[in-house]
């Protein structure tokens, strides 16, 4: 395991138990999806690549503006690679489509805080991507808003590893 991501790893086993919540609304769980994400911009006119279908989690939108691809950094060839990598929480649904405000509880506090994040919805469940950077401050704005990270023991290793 590299440094950093020993670190992030020491960041995400120490917010597990944090202070109680301090505000009211949907409390949620999430968990840290494995490994380091990149987000991308291709023209729009250009075919999927190969590499960004790979990978435990992926995201290809295509609009007539652009080609947005996120997926594992590790796949991403060097002339695509974005400055900044991102870490990626899965919140843990499925949730119906009557249930309203669940995107905005969690992105609340991580918006009064000053985390950039890029969030991706499919059909059972939400994920936000938030730059590796703003990991601390992210952990912190989501566990005093009441949501939990889990799993709680030491399983959460493969998530960062």
């Amino acid at each position: 395991m590299s440094s950093k991501t020993s670190a992030i790893y020491q960041m995400l086993v120490s917010h597990q138990d944090a202070e109680p919540p301090s505000r009211k609304g949907p409390e949620l769980k999430f968990r840290c999806i494995e490994g380091q994400f990149a987000i991308c911009r291709l023209p729009a006119d250009n075919p999927v690549p190969g590499w960004a279908t790979k990978g435990i989690f992926t995201s290809i939108t295509r609009t007539s503006d652009e080609l947005s691809v996120v997926c594992p950094l590790e796949n991403v060839p060097e002339q695509h690679k974005p400055d900044v990598p991102w870490i990626c929480f899965k919140l843990e649904g499925p949730f119906a489509f009557s249930q309203t405000g669940i995107l905005h509880a969690f992105i609340e506090p991580l918006a009064e805080n000053g985390v950039p994040i890029l969030a991706i919805a499919t059909f059972d469940t939400d994920y936000v991507l938030v730059q590796e950077s703003f990991i601390g401050v992210s952990l912190d704005s989501l566990q005093r808003a009441g949501h939990e990270m889990v799993p709680k023991d030491d399983s959460g290793r493969k998530f960062i590893e």
